[in-house]
């Protein structure tokens, strides 16, 4: 778990005195990403949407400039950090797959995951490894709002891991960009660049191709992870609506307030669809599948730990790094789990089944290269 100190960055809950807007402004407000790491930090600035007054939360200056100034040292961390981000976010994929085998309850498990967060976080404050928040009462509506998206993305999420393969969930996932750009058309109207528009193709192509041939497809599972999709990118269209005018929370700690409200809401609502499953008789269940007792409270341990504390590394490498190079780590990040998934897991994958991930994320790719030349500064501007 990496708790260190950070530098308070903006959040979109930041209202700030208006400045003028730099390059690097434009093209940080211009990029947020299609991840789970919450790119609608970085906000188009002074526009108006339903009464919300808009202010632009920006990058700290010279974040990628610093990285390649500070020579082979930092270029050594910045790699071992997006190392650790990937190997973090295998481990909670092949584990959470495995804990959802034996023990079938989504909305437990997601909120057992958000408990084993809230005490990380609890740890954290406690220990004062990172200064605990100050809430105005005008945060909570917009926090709540984010909260409850974020709680429905990770529950939907872990319904499609329960139901298909990893590999089918990640690339389904991958649809993400399609998302951002259709709710930011109709939300927003923001039109995309006809180089966006195209690099969305291969990725709808690619996701088509591959649930057509996925021996593991189902209907539930296939549902759950499109609807993860749209829950989680409607989020980040509409969170650029919020507006808080009091000092904002820092990424780390608006994450943390998230997670402690999403294991708050959930626990109700796990025990409404699950009923309550922590017994004696279920764990039994579970274990009867060809788990100890220990291997299977190992089990369902490690995702949680690993859920948050990859989004606690995620966030310290986008204050280093620009959003467009975060989101191709991103995708990089995906083919990774995809990859080591289908090895650990001994996914039968048939040609034309690769032949649509692969274009999927491929697409991908392309959606974050169009981001980053639709952002790309012009000199006459500077």
């Amino acid at each position: 778990m990496l708790l260190t100190p950070y530098p308070r960055l903006p959040s979109p809950l930041l209202a700030a005195k208006s400045n003028p807007e730099s390059s690097l402004t434009r093209r940080a407000r211009a990029s947020y990403s299609t991840s789970n790491s919450y790119y609608w930090l970085f906000l188009r600035p002074n526009r108006r949407f339903n009464g919300f007054k808009l202010k632009s939360a920006t990058v700290p200056e010279n974040v990628e400039g610093d990285v390649e100034s500070g020579g082979l040292v930092k270029g050594l961390k910045l790699g071992a950090m997006f190392g650790v981000w990937y190997l973090l976010n295998i481990y909670y994929n092949i584990f959470n797959k495995q804990v959802l085998r034996v023990y079938p309850y989504p909305a437990t498990v997601t909120a057992f995951q958000f408990g084993c967060g809230t005490l990380m976080i609890a740890i954290m404050w406690l220990l004062k490894l990172h200064p605990r928040p100050k809430i105005a009462p005008s945060q909570l509506p917009a926090i709540v709002q984010l909260a409850a998206a974020h709680t429905l993305g990770n529950f939907l999420t872990n319904v499609s891991l329960g139901r298909v393969n990893v590999s089918f969930t990640h690339t389904i996932k991958a649809m993400e960009p399609f998302f951002t750009v259709l709710f930011s058309v109709l939300l927003l109207g923001e039109w995309p660049s006809l180089w966006i528009v195209c690099s969305l193709l291969p990725i709808v192509a690619g996701v088509s191709l591959a649930s057509f041939t996925e021996a593991s497809f189902n209907w539930i599972g296939f549902c759950s992870a499109m609807a993860s999709n749209v829950t989680n990118q409607s989020r980040n269209v509409l969170s650029k609506k919020f507006m808080v005018e009091k000092d904002a929370l820092d990424n780390i700690n608006l994450f943390s307030v998230i997670t402690i409200i999403s294991f708050i809401l959930l626990v109700p609502v796990a025990i409404l669809i699950d009923g309550f499953k922590f017994t004696p008789s279920h764990f039994q269940l579970a274990t009867s599948q060809g788990l100890t007792v220990k291997e299977f409270c190992f089990m369902s341990l490690l995702p949680g730990v690993c859920l948050h504390s990859y989004q606690q590394v995620s966030y310290m490498i986008l204050e280093m790094v620009s959003p467009v190079t975060h989101s191709v780590g991103n995708c990089v990040k995906r083919v990774v789990v995809i990859a080591s998934s289908i090895l650990f897991f001994q996914t039968p994958v048939s040609p034309l089944n690769s032949i649509g991930m692969a274009t999927a994320l491929a697409g991908v790719y392309l959606y974050t290269r169009a981001k980053r030349a639709k952002v790309k500064p012009n000199p006459k501007s500077c």
